[in-house]
């Protein structure tokens, strides 16, 4: 529920409310200390995920390629998958990131599903106004991350 909540968010407002972000990683600490987590995870791999996820996209935050809430999200999601799962989910949210950004490029030279680019990447309006700082955000990593968490989660369980 967590993640379709993340992906939410992040598709319709192109931001992660700072308190999904901490809901998810309270939850994944009550998880963690009960042994109810949905991978099972321990204490160790799970903390060393939230601290890799979380400093790896730092640094995309601080080059300006990315959004705080990304990187809040991703050290949640670090809690909650722990650090042997987080280099297939980024790699799947990666690649589905990359194609939202190859249509993009594409619908911006060959506009030719207007509705689908607004559904997509926002309403041109939207970026009126904007300031370098509150610049938009075109692609929704954070819900990338979220639908390959959760397809992780599931491809896991019937393998297992």
């Amino acid at each position: 529920m967590w993640l379709l909540l993340i992906a939410t968010y992040d598709f319709r407002q192109r931001r992660v409310p700072n308190w999904l972000a901490l809901a998810g990683a309270v939850m994944a600490l009550t998880a963690l200390a009960t042994g109810g987590g949905p991978l099972e995870n321990e204490w160790k791999p799970s903390l060393l995920g939230a601290g890799v996820a979380f400093g790896a996209l730092l640094l995309f935050y601080v080059f300006g390629l990315m959004g705080a809430g990304d990187v809040k999200f991703a050290g949640a999601l670090g809690l909650w998958v722990g650090l042997g799962s987080l280099l297939p989910i980024w790699i799947i949210g990666s690649l589905l990131a990359g194609l939202h950004a190859v249509l993009w490029l594409v619908l911006q030279r060959w506009p030719l599903m207007p509705r689908l680019s607004q559904m997509l990447f926002g309403s041109p309006s939207s970026a009126v106004g904007s300031t370098p700082s509150t610049r938009v955000r075109f692609i929704p990593y954070a819900a990338y991350l979220a639908l390959a968490a959760a397809v992780w989660m599931v491809w896991g369980r019937q393998s297992g």
